[in-house]
């Protein structure tokens, strides 16, 4: 987690004692995960000794935007990431932090991706989904081994939403839509027809930053 959501941890000893325990607490937050298009292709144009250095890139260029907003890292995997905003500290902003991130994650990683081409000669893009509701988060694992991480619903939305993103793309749900225009941000969304996910009983609605404005996501802070 960023250090100044450690500090704030660390200086809450009653807090510091739920995290540390096996007690499974709710929590409404929103999640992001960011997958790297074009891997498959990378690991197979390059040796595994090159592909470890762009992978700790990837994961470090993510990993501070998203410090920068105070979210939280849950989970890092093959070129996938999952953070989440509102969790372990609340977060009144949690829906505008997440989606200042995931603007600073597209236009960062374009140029990192630029870099790439330039270096290695190979193509890479990234996409992230974001959905936002109610989780469980604690301590999950074995007795040899725990990791403090959320679980439910909210979580596998907001994964097969990054599937669903193509490259340069923020695909989200209807739920965050909603937590944005409460606060009166505008981020040029598009609906997209609802999105019927296997094991679901109804469909969900959700958004996307058209293709044509995914090149200007950097351009200026989002309003509050």
């Amino acid at each position: 987690m960023s250090p100044r959501v450690a500090d704030k941890i660390l200086e809450d000893s009653l807090l510091r004692d739920t995290l540390l325990s096996t007690a499974d607490a709710r929590a409404h937050v929103v999640v992001v995960f960011a997958d790297l298009r074009g891997f498959t292709s990378i690991s197979e144009q390059l040796d595994p000794n090159r592909v470890v250095p762009l992978l700790n890139e990837y994961f470090s260029l993510l990993t501070e935007i998203t410090f920068r907003h105070e979210g939280t890292v849950f989970h890092m995997a093959g070129d996938g990431l999952m953070v989440g905003f509102g969790v372990p500290l609340a977060q009144p902003d949690s829906a505008q932090r997440a989606v200042r991130a995931a603007r600073e994650m597209l236009s960062s990683f374009g140029e990192l991706a630029r870099s790439w081409k330039e270096r290695y000669q190979i193509e890479a893009g990234l996409g992230v989904g974001i959905n936002e509701g109610d989780v469980v988060a604690g301590n999950i694992g074995s007795a040899s081994y725990m990791n403090y991480t959320i679980i439910g619903d909210t979580v596998n939305v907001a994964a097969r939403l990054c599937q669903r993103a193509r490259a340069g793309e923020i695909l989200f749900s209807s739920a965050l839509k909603h937590s944005l225009d409460v606060y009166g941000v505008d981020i040029g969304a598009t609906s997209l027809p609802a999105l019927q996910l296997r094991g679901r009983s109804h469909p969900i609605d959700i958004f996307c930053v058209p293709l044509e404005s995914r090149m200007q996501l950097s351009a200026g802070p989002i309003a509050a």
